[in-house]
């Protein structure tokens, strides 16, 4: 192909996405409120990031593994604790947790403020996750671990049940 050609065919310029600081998809799970900022919609799938705040004393979903997707949390403000098999770690503003497919996890706000941190879900796989278990909490009440852990496996995770 000549250059001239080469110059004179449309040019296709890939989409952005910007996301502003009252956008995104809110879901509400209880004492958490999350806020998707990109649902893999715009990355091909390959990637979801989302804005969680956890109010405080804030208890998190049953100690799990994904066998499908990375997971990664940056702590923003207040204090996370990440429990990771049978260790527990505390992780303050500007701490990253990366969490590999295999690896038991969760997490809960142990203190008495507020807690933000942005995750990402590669590929983007756990959004609906989500989606899935606020219509569990549309019913006013708390779900279940047995509801919890039923909509986790839909989504190639199971709970680290060899954990004591």
């Amino acid at each position: 192909m000549t250059e001239e050609a080469r110059n004179s065919e449309p040019q296709v310029d890939p989409a952005i996405s910007v996301v502003g600081p009252g956008d995104g998809e809110t879901i509400l799970l209880g004492t958490t409120r999350m806020r998707i900022l990109e649902d893999g919609s715009h990355t091909g799938h390959r990637l979801a990031i989302a804005e969680s705040v956890l109010a405080p004393r804030t208890q998190g979903p049953p100690q799990h593994r994904h066998a499908r997707h990375d997971e990664g949390f940056y702590v923003l403000s207040g204090t996370v604790r990440f429990t990771v098999g049978n260790d527990d770690y505390d992780a303050t503003a500007g701490t990253l947790v990366m969490v590999p497919p295999g690896a038991p996890h969760t997490f809960a706000n142990p203190t008495d403020q507020p807690a933000v941190m942005l995750s990402t879900f590669t590929p983007d796989l756990y959004v609906q996750y989500f989606r899935d278990l606020q219509d569990v909490f549309v019913g006013g009440r708390p779900p279940t671990r047995e509801a919890n852990i039923d909509a986790m496996s839909r989504y190639a995770t199971e709970p680290a049940t060899d954990l004591g």
